[in-house]
C-alpha cells in the first residue's frame, strides 16, 4: 500500500485547481495534512478581501488528502464551513486537516485555517467523506 505522502503526491499531479491555487504540501500522514498557500489578487472579490472559496478550496483540498491517506479512496459528501477573519492580498494561510472519526465507509474531519505570521484563526471548516473500496 502506499504512503499517505505517495498518495498525496499522485493526487497533486492530476489536481490541477490546487496546482492553480498554489497548493504548498507542507505535511501529510495518516488522517492528517497541512497545506498553504498565498493569496493572490485573482482571488479577491468585489469588497478588495479574499473570496469566501478560497478558503474553502483550500480546506477541501486539506480534506481530500486527509482522508484518502489510509490507502482507501474517499470522496466527500458533506462539507461546511464558517469563515472568521477576512483576508487580503499577499496574507499566506494554512489549513491543518485533522481525522476525528473513521470507520470502513465513513470519516469525520475538522480544518483549520489560519495565518501563517501570526496563527490567527481564520476559517473552519467540516468534512465528512465516503471511504470507498477502492485502492489507492
Amino acid at each position: 500500500m502506499p504512503s499517505a505522502n505517495e498518495i498525496t503526491n499522485t493526487m497533486m499531479t492530476k489536481d490541477y485547481f490546487s496546482q492553480w491555487l498554489g497548493v504548498k504540501v507542507i505535511a501529510s500522514g495518516n488522517g492528517i495534512s497541512k497545506l498553504s498557500i498565498t493569496v493572490k489578487k485573482q482571488m479577491l472579490n468585489g469588497f478588495g478581501i479574499a473570496h469566501g472559496g478560497i478558503t474553502y478550496s483550500l480546506a477541501d483540498s486539506a480534506l481530500a488528502f486527509a482522508s484518502n491517506s489510509h490507502g482507501k479512496k474517499a470522496v466527500s459528501v458533506e462539507t461546511s464551513i464558517s469563515h472568521i477573519v477576512s483576508l487580503v492580498e499577499g496574507d499566506e494561510i494554512i489549513a491543518e486537516a485533522k481525522e476525528e472519526n473513521c470507520s470502513n465507509k465513513i470519516g469525520v474531519y475538522s480544518i483549520k485555517i489560519y495565518k501563517a505570521n501570526d496563527n490567527i484563526l481564520v476559517a473552519l471548516f467540516k468534512g465528512t467523506v465516503y471511504r470507498t473500496s477502492k485502492d489507492w
